[in-house]
């Protein structure tokens, strides 16, 4: 069927309108403008498309958006924004117009002009429409994240159409509507289209040529203009109204194929003063770092000494941020780990370093500081000959695997891992489960399927490390029937997927309690992130705060209040373990000191946060840093008016320019 035999639905508002009312100006614009009256359609539509959509979305995040008091140049620089990204769509035809736009091929012409422009400003339709639940989740219009989970469909899929199904039919179905509609209009009306002599073509061709290109760069300076110059408030989500879902995803994509350089949009940092600004840390300072090559590597001494080296089990949990810990100020939805807590080392200001499973993974178990780009469990020269605890484990004789609920290979864990220490892998097709969701196995099959591994790996006779990763915790919050008392009335809420995981986890624990390895086994619980990272400040920090506790073996109850990163976690484990060895995580051991002031490092998408105390600078691509303040028992973000100290500065310069030297030079190796 051809588009000019479909109908639209006569009950919808705006689609017929759309025809009716839009066909008459687009018919004159087409007569006046020529060849090019595709771009000029393209230009007026887009803007109109565009301008709606963010009016809607301010409506909607009124109050957040009232707060900062901008409205005026929110709607201004939106039309400015919206101007660049349609620069660069008129700029493709306009590239080819001194080819094809002659009466010769103006049949070609028509529809390709015609065919690019409705691409285009469906493309558009598309990204606006997807925005508001990408905004609800995460907190920002579509950026990498959007491009990112498109590599896994399956997943994807099954967690719209399970939790998001009716959003997902209404965005389709307006998006279907919208499109047809615009695709009638521009075929109708290049009917009336007029070509233009080649000599008044190659005239006017280089004057729009250099108008588009000022659309583009829209500014005089140096540089031209990016989606950071449009972070008008300290509000990080009303910032992303600024700019358009399809401009942000389109940058998203550019950057992600310069990210070996990554950091570097934070700004020109010595080389040299990286290494010495991060070594002169108070648990590095008395290291000596003998390689180079390598500038991290160092040799660790345990703080505890032991005739036989102990196992280790992490057990990362699934989106369990300090929101759901009652103890934390979050609700009380984790009754099993707060009776655990005070069995082992608690730590009560933990951060996560960003917002992505595949984050927590390399900070957790490979302590790894974060940047701007994707997770190094993900990128190509990550994947073998780089630290993890399993390769660091490994080479001293235990034995490592990796257990997950869903299938290995999701978010590039197989290969990271397989490549990296990890000897083996197991996931939902080695278990037999009860209940599958969306996302794999349930936390009590997982846990399950864990116990008969440990039993194993015990029954072999050589120390072990496992990583178990949960799932139970993530949308759209499937879990078995009849195990707790639901927090909400309604089943698949957040909050009781967290109560459920927080019941599969004690389950686990008290049997593990029951089995010969406990007495020689440390566990580690952490999350890998919070569920939702969200708020009105430019970065939330409180949204990073996450639960960490150690507890197994002869490890004493202990309250740790010092702030702490998940790159601290490696170094402790390992002193805790009684494995001395040489790595290059640059996180600190608590076991040789819990009470000196820390530090934690978080990446919100292009922002860089380091926390000191209550000392915060912040780091944002083509801008200056910024100072703000923290105040950990409200949550409350303040962002001050001037820059930071120059000491804080390049602290968190160098903190954030280290983890992109290391991974581009393939320096964080294991020896």
């Amino acid at each position: 069927m051809t588009i000019e035999k479909l109908h639209l639905p006569k009950g919808i508002n705006g689609a017929p309108a759309m025809e009716r009312h839009g066909a008459a100006g687009l018919a004159h614009i087409a007569a006046w403008a020529g060849p090019i009256a595709p771009l000029v359609q393209l230009l007026c539509i887009g803007l109109l498309l565009l301008s709606a959509f963010r009016i809607a979305l301010i409506a909607w995040q009124w109050p957040r958006v009232a707060a900062t008091g901008i409205v005026p140049e929110i709607l201004l620089q939106g039309v400015r924004a919206d101007l660049i990204l349609l620069g660069y769509f008129i700029a493709v035809p306009l590239l080819l117009a001194p080819l094809l736009a002659y009466a010769r091929s103006a049949r070609l012409w028509r529809r390709a002009s015609v065919a690019w422009t409705g691409f285009a400003l469906i493309f558009i339709v598309f990204m606006e429409v997807a925005s508001p639940q990408f905004i609800m989740q995460y907190d920002a219009r579509p950026n990498r994240l959007f491009i990112e989970y498109l590599a896994y469909p399956q997943e994807v899929f099954s967690t719209l159409w399970y939790g998001f199904r009716t959003a997902l039919l209404l965005g389709c179905t307006l998006t279907v509507i919208l499109g047809i509609a615009l695709v009638r209009l521009l075929r109708r009306t290049a009917a009336g289209m007029t070509m233009w002599p080649s000599r008044k073509l190659l005239l006017v061709w280089p004057i729009l040529c250099l108008l588009v290109f000022v659309q583009i760069r829209s500014t005089t300076g140096h540089r031209p203009a990016n989606p950071a110059m449009f972070a008008l408030s300290s509000d990080a989500m009303v910032n992303s109204l600024v700019i358009n879902s399809a401009w942000s995803v389109l940058d998203a994509i550019r950057s992600m194929g310069n990210e070996a350089k990554s950091s570097e949009i934070y700004g020109d940092f010595p080389r040299e003063q990286v290494f010495a600004e991060v070594k002169a840390a108070p648990w590095l300072r008395d290291y000596r770092f003998p390689n180079p090559e390598l500038p991290t590597m160092h040799y660790q001494q345990a703080a505890i000494a032991r005739d036989r080296p102990l196992n280790l089990v992490i057990v990362l949990q699934e989106s369990l941020g300090a929101t759901f810990v009652k103890s934390l100020g979050g609700l009380p939805v984790t009754p099993e780990l707060e009776k655990l807590k005070d069995e082992g080392w608690w730590f009560e200001q933990l951060y996560a370093t960003g917002t992505r499973s595949v984050r927590g993974i390399e900070a957790v178990v490979a302590g790894y500081a974060p940047t701007p780009a994707r997770s190094t469990v993900k990128l190509s020269l990550s994947q073998n000959n780089f630290y993890t605890l399993a390769d660091g484990l490994g080479r001293q004789g235990y034995h490592t695997e990796f257990v997950y609920g869903g299938e290995a290979h999701f978010d590039n864990m197989r290969s990271f891992f397989t490549g990296n220490g990890f000897q083996n892998i197991v996931d939902i097709g080695d278990m037999k489960p009860q209940f599958v969701g969306s996302w794999g196995a349930s936390d009590e099959d997982l846990f399950d399927k864990s116990l008969e591994r440990l039993k194993k790996l015990h029954d072999g006779g050589k120390p072990f490390f496992s990583l178990i990763f949960t799932s139970s915790n993530h949308e759209p919050f499937e879990f078995p029937d009849g195990k707790i008392a639901l927090h909400d009335p309604d089943k698949q809420t957040v909050n009781n997927a967290v109560k459920y995981a927080d019941y599969a986890l004690g389950k686990f624990i008290r049997e593990a309690k029951q089995q010969a390895y406990w007495k020689d086994t440390v566990f580690l619980i952490v999350a890998d992130h919070d569920n939702r990272v969200y708020g009105d400040s430019l970065v939330p920090i409180k949204k990073f705060h996450i639960p960490g506790l150690i507890l197994g073996a002869d490890v004493e109850p202990k309250r740790i209040a010092t702030i702490a990163s998940q790159v601290d976690l490696g170094p402790t484990l390992l002193s805790l373990l009684g494995v001395s060895s040489n790595h290059p995580m640059i996180g600190r051991d608590f076991v040789k000191d819990a009470t000196t002031p820390g530090r934690a490092l978080i990446q919100f998408n292009d922002y860089f946060a380091y926390l000191e105390g209550a000392n915060a600078t912040v780091l944002r691509p083509g801008q200056s840093p910024l100072a703000a303040r923290y105040d950990a028992a409200s949550g409350q973000f303040d962002p001050g008016e001037g820059a930071p100290a120059r000491a804080q500065a390049d602290q968190a310069m160098a903190h954030v320019i280290l983890p992109s030297l290391l991974y581009r030079e393939q320096r964080y190796r294991p020896r």
